[in-house]
């Protein structure tokens, strides 16, 4: 029997559903178990496990999951705890390019804040207080960590403490609680980790192709393919204007000694703006494709 590896999701909250869909687009068939937190690969050695996202950087540290998905602000927590225990810390193979959140300090609207040192001999409730007391010794600041599980943002209307550290996406939760942003500590995402543990030959070759295909996912999910006619003369600026773009293909046309075809895969975003740059510099018949896939 095919050895098999096992990578480690969110089961449920900001990073799960995308973490599947990822996975999903590496070409990854599974069925979920009854207790819907084990997905077994159907069409390769390849199994999820779904699992608290604390959990997942201890999981992967120790391989028991050979691959995970996990949020930096939870690896970075556990990271800032492990410190000084020398243990090896699971490896970070890249940046998913979802879950973006930062790790923020607020405060109630009313409280004054004149920098970090407005912190200083003030209550700080949170749920990462790793991160937090590193911060805050990295700016030589004595505060009390109250230490939180959830709903850390009523910590200042209930009197529990004076200031928070907590996730932000879209700030509406802080605004809700009559909080505002003062102080950024973590800007975060969804990252793609391995284990530092030696694997077999066969589980790693797993591991390498699913890294390979969650790169090539990742990569192609805001390129485009661009096709255009232009004359032979602008090739050089039209190259310039393509954005993200590696040496471009250029094809002569059929009977056009002055006019050629550039063909391009960027992998920037490709704006209206960018389309009209091009027909100024002298570019015509332009198409924009999606890439399904690519793989370097």
């Amino acid at each position: 029997m095919s050895e098999r590896i096992k990578i480690a999701v969110q089961k449920s909250g900001r990073l799960s559903e995308n973490s599947l869909d990822l996975l999903h687009r590496c070409g990854l068939q599974y069925a979920r178990s009854q207790s819907r937190l084990y997905c077994a690969g159907e069409n390769m050695p390849v199994d999820i496990l779904l699992v608290r996202d604390d959990d997942i950087p201890s999981m992967v540290q120790q391989g028991v999951c050979e691959l995970g998905i996990v949020g930096e602000n939870v690896l970075r927590e556990q990271q800032e705890a492990d410190r000084e225990t020398g243990n090896g810390q699971a490896t970070v193979v890249r940046g998913l390019d979802f879950g973006y959140c930062r790790l923020s300090i607020a405060a109630p609207r009313e409280t004054p804040y004149a920098g970090p040192q407005s912190l200083d001999g003030r209550r700080i409730a949170t749920s990462y207080p790793a991160i937090l007391g590193r911060y805050l010794a990295r700016h030589g600041i004595e505060a009390k960590i109250v230490r939180l599980a959830g709903a850390v943002e009523i910590a200042p209307s209930l009197g529990q403490a004076d200031f928070i550290c907590d996730l932000v996406s879209s700030g509406n939760t802080l605004n809700a609680n009559d909080l505002r942003e003062t102080e950024v500590i973590l800007d975060s995402e969804a990252l793609l980790v391995a284990t530092p543990r030696t694997l077999s030959p066969e589980k790693q070759a797993w591991v390498d192709r699913m890294q390979r295909r969650i790169d090539g996912v990742v990569r192609v999910r805001e390129s485009k393919y661009i096709m255009l006619h232009a004359p032979r003369s602008a090739v050089a600026e039209i190259s310039r204007l393509l954005p993200g773009s590696e040496t471009p293909t250029v094809v002569s046309l059929d009977g056009c000694d002055n006019r050629v075809a550039m063909h391009a895969v960027c992998r920037e975003t490709v704006f209206w703006e960018t389309l009209e740059a091009l027909k100024d510099a002298g570019a015509s018949a332009m198409l924009v494709l999606p890439v399904e896939k690519m793989l370097a």
